[in-house]
């Protein structure tokens, strides 16, 4: 045979040989999923909730129109430090200030009529009295003139005069008295001209107070809202005055997050939080939860759900507040921060990724069990069963949590109980031990892989396009 002969005959058997390894090496792997794994372990986890929001101070308050005016000073900047009856701006106050003095000018007249009314009183008073003395003598001198009169001792007329002086002494005396009654009323009126002035003085005082605007509490002019020329108006009914400026109190500093519903459960006063401050990178503060909102707020426009009567499935926060230990002197109102609450932590606990965890349902589950024992000839394929469904519940779609575990080139489905979560494991409290091999991707591989597939663990990086 020639020597050309013999070569193509090689060739051809070579390239014969290559397609039979080729289609025994598709038959053996076609069903072969390649998958990453890792092994559990102990490990220390704290479980984190995450929540933005931004720096408040614990005490600080806005300071609204009281009264009617035009500013004509602004006493403080935005920075500066106030104790509390600090001036902080005046309104004009030419006429508050004339109608007090025009007050006091007439609480002094009236002040005047009420010394007035109380001499005439006391004059009636002392009138009355000598009134009083000459009845009682005239009534004397006419019951005697009576029995004289008789017994025939004195004359007719002698008792008329007595008469006479009697009736005119008894007039007397009531006359007076009823010019004392009328000294008492005009005194008694005097004194509540008097402090119906007091009263309208009070107010015309309190109307002039509210032209000159004072700090309520220590802190820093953290806002100014308004100028010099601009008019202040008071509050009316449900409407509010007009908004001027805002003392914060600085010495206690929070930071007021909001916190998903989902992880509100967990949160607890006096648990441990760090905070992070957009305007300062690279600096972590220590601080501790101590407070919390009860009532939801829509995530959408910031109402509690009892503001609106709407039904709504948007979702929904809950106010935290986290005071920090030590806040720098430089934080002000307003800074965006990020507060990481510490809700719980465990150490040397069993651990698997987050991205372990699958869930299937119990249909799913069996029916791979089903095509699982047909596929092996000698049916050895065991896969683990998952608990019994609970009472009442419809066992073709309930959900059951589980990771796929790799043993003899297999995977076999595992239902786990779990606990707290970390940033990136979770907790397993029943269903693995300590060096199990479970499956942790790729996100494609687990989300088709079912009990019982045969798997190729690949654990290198996988590549951009493997991981969408």
């Amino acid at each position: 045979m020639k020597t050309w002969k013999k070569v193509l005959l090689g060739v051809g058997g070579l390239f014969v040989l290559l397609i039979a390894s080729s289609i025994v090496r598709y038959q053996v792997n076609k069903d072969v999923v390649t998958v990453q794994t890792s092994k559990v372990s102990h490990e220390d986890l704290t479980s984190i909730v995450t929540a933005s929001g931004e720096i408040k101070p614990r005490n600080y308050t806005n300071v609204l129109g009281e009264g009617f005016g035009k500013i004509k000073e602004i006493v403080v900047q935005e920075g500066d430090h106030v104790k509390r009856g600090d001036v902080l701006l005046r309104l004009e106050d030419v006429q508050p200030t004339a109608d007090v003095e025009a007050q006091r000018a007439a609480i002094q007249s009236a002040s005047d009529a009420v010394l007035s009314s109380e001499a005439n009183y006391r004059s009636a008073q002392a009138t009355v009295a000598q009134r009083q003395a000459d009845f009682e003598h005239a009534e004397l001198d006419y019951k005697r003139g009576q029995e004289l009169f008789k017994e025939g001792l004195i004359p007719k007329q002698d008792f008329d005069t007595r008469k006479a002086t009697f009736d005119g002494a008894k007039a007397a005396l009531t006359a007076s008295q009823a010019q004392m009654q009328q000294a008492k009323s005009d005194r008694d009126k005097q004194h509540a001209t008097l402090e119906q002035n007091r009263a309208m003085l009070t107010r015309l005082a309190d109307v002039l107070r509210k032209t000159t605007y004072v700090a309520p509490i220590d802190g820093v002019v953290s806002f100014i809202a308004v100028r010099v020329g601009e008019n202040v108006v008071p509050g009316i009914q449900n409407s509010s005055g007009s908004y001027l400026m805002t003392i914060s109190d600085m010495s206690v500093v929070t930071a007021e997050v909001m916190a998903d519903e989902t992880d509100i459960v967990n949160v607890r006063p006096g648990q441990i939080a760090d905070v992070t401050i957009d305007a300062l990178p690279g600096k972590l503060f220590r601080g501790r939860v101590t407070d919390m909102g009860d009532q939801a707020i829509l995530r959408t426009s910031g109402l509690a759900t009892t503001q609106t009567t709407a039904s709504n499935q948007e979702a929904k926060d809950f106010k935290v507040v986290v005071t920090l230990d030590n806040p720098p002197t430089s934080l002000r109102p307003g800074l965006s921060a990020t507060a990481k609450i510490q809700t719980a932590q465990e150490k040397g606990v069993l651990a698997i990724p987050l991205q372990a965890l699958a869930m299937r349902t119990r249909k799913d589950l069996d029916e791979a069990r089903k095509a699982a024992e047909k596929k092996s000839n000698s049916g050895s394929v065991v896969l683990a069963a998952a608990k019994p469904p609970p009472p009442g519940t419809d066992p073709r779609k309930e959900e059951i949590q589980g990771v796929f575990v790799v043993r003899d080139g297999r995977v076999q489905f595992v239902q786990v109980d779990t606990g707290i979560t970390g940033i990136t494991d979770i907790e397993v409290k029943s269903g693995l031990k300590d060096g199990d091999e479970i499956v942790t991707g790729s996100y494609k591989a687990l989300r088709a892989l079912k009990p019982g597939d045969r798997v190729k663990v690949n654990n290198e990086t996988p590549k951009q396009a493997e991981l969408s």
